[in-house]
């Protein structure tokens, strides 16, 4: 189901197709603004617009660079990441991971467009579990 943006003032935003933007994962809860939705703004300053499907090489990957997603941080209310978790990463990251050959999948209908500054469509649906 689609979802209004967090920070938008309820204006729907668009995904890679063109589309409602879907929303990415609810547990655990993702989003720059929490909402479950890989939705930007302006305070987003790393552009956490890839919904991208968690694997353990992306997590090792991930940690190794100094993004440790698969340790729990309560104390941010943060569960850590395992395989399988949807998540909304920095599309610079995911950038980075494509160009290292460990780019995770991703969830193109929950992907916000503006990935589309940092990431190519075609490496995008390259990568697609829900290929258009």
């Amino acid at each position: 189901m689609p979802r209004d943006g967090g920070g938008d003032g309820g204006r729907r935003r668009r995904n890679v197709l063109g589309g409602p933007l879907e929303g990415c994962s609810d547990r655990p809860l993702t989003g720059f603004f929490r909402n479950g939705c890989c939705d930007t703004g302006p305070q987003d300053r790393g552009s956490h617009t890839v919904c991208a499907v968690m694997t353990a090489a992306f997590l090792a990957y991930s940690r190794e660079r100094g993004n440790d997603l698969s340790t729990p941080q309560p104390e941010y209310g943060f569960p850590g990441l395992k395989p399988g978790d949807r998540w909304c990463l920095c599309a610079p990251r995911w950038q980075q991971a494509l160009a290292d050959g460990q780019a995770p999948q991703v969830v193109l209908r929950a992907t916000h467009e503006g990935a589309l500054a940092y990431c190519s469509l075609a490496d995008l649906k390259r990568h697609a579990v829900d290929g258009d």
